[in-house]
C-alpha cells in the first residue's frame, strides 16, 4: 500500500479560518504553471533527481560495493556535510534495526557500522578516530564539487593516519569518493591514486542527491536494499508527475503549504514524524526545504523581496510536551505535518496493572503503539479544533519502497514549492559568501578579496560584551 497524504485538517471546515477545498481548487491554474516549469526541467535534463528513480545499474554498483564491506569491514566512516551527510543518517537510522551502531557484529549480520563525521568538531572526530581499526575501515569521501572544506579536512586527517598505517595499498582498499563524473579535487586524486570513484550526476544538486551514490553507497554498505529503495521512489515519481493536482499527492503538499504562506501569513512549517525511525527525516527535511525556497526574488517593478517558509522539526510524542503547546497557543503562523505510521514490525504490550489506581488502569491491555498513535490523532485533532492547520502523511510501514516514497514526494514537493514562489530551488546562492570569507581567512589561493573584504567588517566591540 502507498504513502498516503491525508489533508483534511489543512481547510475549513475542519479548520477553522483555514482555506477552503474552492481556495485549493482555485490554484489549479498556479500549480499547472508549476508542473509544466518542473516537467520541462525534467525534460531537457536540467532536473535530474526524477531519473535517479529508474537507474537499475546504479542499484547494481551499489550492491556489489556494498557486499565487498559484509564481513570484511567493521566500521564505515560518511566524510560529508549536508545532504551528502543528512541522507545517509536518515537511510542508516529508518532502515537498519534501532542503535545500529552500537549492536555486536553478530546482531549486525556481519555488516559494518556507519558513522557520519559531517560537523568539523575535533572532539567528535578524534573520538571517532580512536575507536577505528584502520584495517577494517571504508572511508567514503563525499562532495560533489571535489571541494568542500569541511569534507576534504576531514579526509587529509583520516589519508594521513590510514598511509600511515597500511601505505598506499591500504588507501586504495579503504577509500571510495563521490564526487563529480569529471572536474574538483577528489576527481583527480581518484585518477591519480587509483581510489575508486562514483559519479555525482551535475543535474543532481546535493540535498536532492539521496538517491544518487550519496546515499545509496553508505546504505548498500550497511545492508540495506537499495533496489527496493529505488522501487519506492520510482512509484512515487510516477504519482507525483501527474497535471492533475488533486491527484497528486507531492503537488498537494506544495500547493498547501504555499497557500497557507502566502494567503494566510502561516511562513513556518513543521514536520513531526511519530516514529523513532524518521526523526532523522526532520534534519534532512529542513535543508531539502530551507535551502530550496528561502531565496531573494526579483519584483516586476525592478525590486527584490525575500521569500520562503521556515522549516521546523518535531517528533512526537516527544515535541506534545516542548513544542506542541507553541503550535497551541502561539502565533497563528505554522502548519504542522504528521507521519504516522499504520503499525509497527514490533510492538510492546502495556500490562494490566494496579488496576486500582485510574492513572494506571486504562493503559492496561493496550499497546505502546496504540498510545503513540492514539496521541498523534489527538494532537492533529487538538490543533484543528483551534484553527490550526495540520495534515498527516500516512505510512502503512518503514520500509525500504516506502522511505523510498517519501523522499521522492518530498523532494518533488520542493520542486513544485519553488515554481510557485517564483525562484530557483535548485541553487544556493546565500550560502556561498560565507564559503568565500572562510577560503580567505584559511589563506586559499583565489580568494584574497574575500579575506580583505572580511577583515574590513567591524570587529568585535569589548564594549558589547557581558
Amino acid at each position: 500500500m502507498p504513502i498516503a497524504y491525508d489533508y483534511t485538517n489543512m481547510l475549513a471546515p475542519a479548520c477553522a479560518g483555514a482555506p477552503t477545498v474552492a481556495d485549493l481548487d482555485a490554484c489549479a491554474a498556479d500549480f499547472a504553471r508549476a508542473h509544466a516549469q518542473v516537467a520541462a526541467l525534467v525534460a531537457d535534463g536540467t532536473l535530474g533527481f526524477p531519473h535517479l528513480a529508474d537507474d537499475a545499474a546504479l542499484a547494481r554498483a551499489m550492491m556489489a560495493e556494498g557486499a565487498t564491506c559484509r564481513g570484511a569491514v567493521d566500521d564505515v566512516v560518511l566524510l560529508g556535510i549536508g545532504g551528502s551527510a543528512l541522507g545517509p543518517a536518515l537511510l542508516r537510522d529508518a532502515l537498519r534495526p534501532h542503535a545500529w551502531n552500537a549492536l555486536d557484529a553478530h546482531a549486525r549480520d556481519g555488516w559494518p557500522r556507519l558513522h557520519v563525521l559531517e560537523n568539523v568538531d575535533p572532539v567528535t572526530i578524534a573520538a571517532t578516530l580512536a575507536r577505528l581499526d584502520l584495517a577494517r575501515t571504508r572511508v567514503l569521501v563525499t562532495s560533489k564539487s571535489g571541494g568542500t572544506a569541511e569534507t576534504l579536512a576531514q579526509y587529509l586527517v583520516l589519508r594521513d593516519l590510514v598511509e600511515r598505517h597500511g601505505g598506499h595499498d591500504l588507501v586504495r582498499r579503504a577509500f571510495r569518493f563521490v564526487t563529480d563524473p569529471a572536474k574538483g579535487a577528489l576527481r583527480a586524486i581518484a585518477r591519480a591514486d587509483g581510489i575508486v570513484a562514483f559519479d555525482v550526476p551535475p543535474n543532481v544538486g546535493g540535498r536532492f542527491s539521496v538517491l544518487s551514490p550519496v546515499g545509496l553507497l553508505p546504505a548498500a554498505c550497511i545492508g540495506i536494499d537499495v533496489a527496493a529503495l529505488l522501487a519506492g521512489a520510482a512509484a512515487m515519481r510516477d504519482r507525483a508527475v501527474v497535471p492533475v493536482l488533486r491527484r497528486n499527492p507531492a503537488a498537494l503538499f506544495a500547493v498547501l503549504q504555499w497557500l497557507h504562506d502566502v494567503r494566510t501569513g502561516r511562513r513556518i512549517h513543521v514536520l513531526m514524524p511519530y516514529v523513532d525511525a524518521l526523526r532523522n527525516l526532520g534534519p534532512w527535511f529542513v535543508q531539502l526545504w530551507a535551502e530550496s525556497l528561502g531565496k531573494v526574488r526579483r519584483t516586476p517593478g525592478g525590486g527584490t523581496e525575500h521569500v520562503g517558509p521556515t522549516p521546523v522539526p518535531a517528533l512526537g510524542a516527544t515535541d506534545q510536551h516542548a513544542q506542541v503547546q507553541l503550535f497551541m497557543e502561539g502565533p497563528h503562523d505554522k502548519t504542522v505535518t504528521f507521519l504516522g505510521m499504520d503499525r509497527p514490525a514490533t510492538d510492546v504490550a502495556i500490562p494490566s496493572l494496579h488496576g486500582e489506581h485510574a492513572d494506571l488502569a486504562y493503559l492496561g491491555g493496550r499497546t505502546v503503539f496504540d498510545l503513540l498513535d492514539a496521541e498523534r490523532r489527538a494532537t492533529a485533532g487538538a490543533l484543528a479544533s483551534r484553527g490550526r492547520p495540520n495534515g498527516t502523511l500516512h505510512v502503512p510501514v518503514v520500509d525500504a519502497p516506502h522511505v523510498g516514497e517519501l523522499l521522492m514526494f518530498l523532494e518533488y514537493a520542493t520542486a513544485y514549492a519553488g515554481a510557485l514562489y517564483g525562484i530557483d530551488a535548485f541553487d544556493q546562492p546565500g550560502v556561498e559568501l560565507g564559503k568565500k570569507f572562510t577560503f580567505g581567512i584559511f589563506g586559499r589561493p583565489g580568494f584574497e578579496g574575500d579575506r580583505a573584504a572580511f577583515d574590513a567588517l567591524p570587529t568585535a566591540d569589548p564594549a558589547l560584551r557581558a
